[in-house]
């Protein structure tokens, strides 16, 4: 099966890394995001890898020029995700399901166990449902006296989008042919609306890199030998 990476916003953000390299490209460790979440994909045996470039595409196809399986794809500047990958459909029309995901986002979740999950339930996508990531403590308050403070840690209730899919290929139904598509408002709503959006709940290693402290966070867990997707 192939792996879809959206990877070309312009990571505002993250404006700090951002302003002359992708956010993709923003190293954790000693390799870049993108670079982490292919190989992790590769443990599962997923090799065949198209990325969809936009902002500084031309670094990207640099970083990954000698590597055969990996083809970069301008999808251009502003394009947004649904449009995005509408623009690779041409790529995938010879499979019946394919990957997607961000190229910002790290997780130990099982990629095997995802594909088994969607196959099993035969619906036209499956996402990875996780906690939200908290910000800030939490404090138990009883007559404005704190009895309780919990340091910001992975809340027990609610779930989100995690950004790791499996579509079928019948998912190009429901983007529309426009630069403004954005795959998870319109196409995921109708989705659900239609019931063919089914949730693999991970409640495991997830975390966004969407801002520098995010960045730092992701580092300490390799500086720490404690990277759960390594």
């Amino acid at each position: 099966m192939k792996l879809v990476i959206l990877a070309g916003g312009l990571g505002t953000r993250l404006s700090e890394e951002t302003r002359k390299i992708p956010k993709p490209m923003v190293k954790v460790g000693k390799i870049p995001i993108i670079q982490h979440i292919i190989n992790y994909y590769e443990k599962f045996n997923v090799k065949e890898i198209i990325i969809c470039a936009g902002y500084k595409k031309e670094i990207i196809k640099k970083y990954f020029k000698n590597n055969k399986y990996i083809k970069v794809c301008d999808t251009g500047l502003k394009t947004q995700s649904g449009s995005r990958l509408l623009r690779v459909k041409k790529y995938l029309e010879n499979d019946k399901n394919f990957f997607m995901t961000y190229g910002d986002g790290l997780s130990n979740i099982n990629i095997d166990k995802l594909m088994n999950f969607h196959t099993n339930n035969k619906k036209t996508a499956t996402l990875s449902a996780v906690r939200p990531i908290p910000r800030f403590g939490h404090l138990t308050i009883k007559k404005n006296l704190v009895v309780k403070f919990k340091e910001k840690d992975i809340l027990s209730e609610g779930w989100i989008n995690g950004g790791f899919f499996v579509l079928n290929k019948k998912i190009f139904n429901y983007i529309d042919d426009k630069n403004n598509c954005i795959f998870e408002r319109e196409p995921l709503v109708k989705l659900a609306d239609d019931k063919q959006l089914m949730a693999f709940k991970h409640s495991n290693f997830w975390h966004p890199m969407d801002t520098l402290r995010d960045k730092n966070y992701l580092n300490s867990l390799i500086i720490k030998r404690n990277a759960p997707w390594l």
